[in-house]
């Protein structure tokens, strides 16, 4: 005897709106009240449901017109003269001061690296002026190592407990924000943790339709960044035979593709 529909979960992708059902033991995706996707697994079918839903965005171009966008102004890819000079050099560079001023492993529990750290955030362009004067606060004052162990501790274990720690640090100097807590995660283990930038990022997800565009919020939020790191998981498969040597580069990748303007940057050989 067949059974009525119950509604699973629901959602948005910007004005659109998500809804996931279940009848008979599958598993229907719904756009706007219209059928888009079926199967048997409920997460495959809302992630296939969010994928479907973005590709309708007018800004969507996909992962080739991500590449394609990308290589419009690194002809050469991640591996030619113009992309280390111009994205790859200089976050090396502040990743090895803060692994010589600040290592990890002594981060998570000395004290005293507040300046160190600072070293690096100004060691690249990757935060506002405003956000390192805020940070320059921060690590001079008497938060300074509770800011730098929390994110060490972050960046060695990416829990939902690590990152609410970092926030409460955070929160106290008015600087719980995605740019700040992922900045030294991201340079002590690029090979582990993401940048996040949030208006690049955003506009890159819209592009190539990851539900990253939807979930995020400005909260820090354990959520959100597992939804960045599936969207760099995902970047990195679909840019495998460019080799990409780890998250900078797919950092650099994100930022391209979500920021470069024609009328801004140039053509880097």
């Amino acid at each position: 005897m067949a059974t009525s529909a119950r509604t699973v979960r629901v959602g948005a992708l910007g004005k659109r709106k998500l809804r996931l059902v279940e009848k008979d033991g599958r598993f229907n995706g719904l756009v706007d009240g219209k059928k888009c996707v079926d199967g048997p697994d409920a997460d495959d079918v809302w992630r296939q449901l969010h994928d479907d839903a973005g590709k309708a965005d007018p800004k969507y171009f996909g992962h080739s017109g991500a590449r394609s966008r990308f290589l419009k102004f690194f002809p050469n890819g991640f591996h030619s003269d113009g992309f280390l000079s111009q994205e790859r050099e200089y976050k090396l560079a502040a990743k090895k001061r803060l692994d010589a001023n600040a290592p990890l492993t002594a981060a998570l529990s000395g004290s005293g690296f507040g300046e160190a750290v600072l070293s690096a955030f100004h060691a690249t362009n990757m935060l506002s002026p405003f956000e390192k004067t805020r940070v320059a606060g921060m690590v001079r004052g008497p938060d300074a190592d509770a800011f730098v162990q929390a994110a060490a501790g972050f960046a060695l274990d990416g829990t939902k407990a690590a990152l609410l720690e970092l926030e409460r640090v955070l929160k106290a100097q008015d600087c719980a924000k995605w740019t700040v807590a992922t900045y030294l995660p991201f340079l002590w283990r690029p090979e582990t943790h993401m940048y996040l930038k949030p208006e690049a990022t955003k506009e890159f997800a819209v592009r190539v339709g990851h539900p990253l565009a939807s979930l995020y919020q400005a909260q820090l939020d354990v959520d959100v960044y597992a939804s960045l790191l599936d969207l760099v998981d995902r970047t990195a498969n679909e840019l495998s035979d460019l080799a990409p040597r780890d998250r900078i580069d797919i950092q650099s990748f994100i930022w391209v593709v979500g920021d470069y303007r024609e009328d801004r940057e140039g053509v880097y050989p």
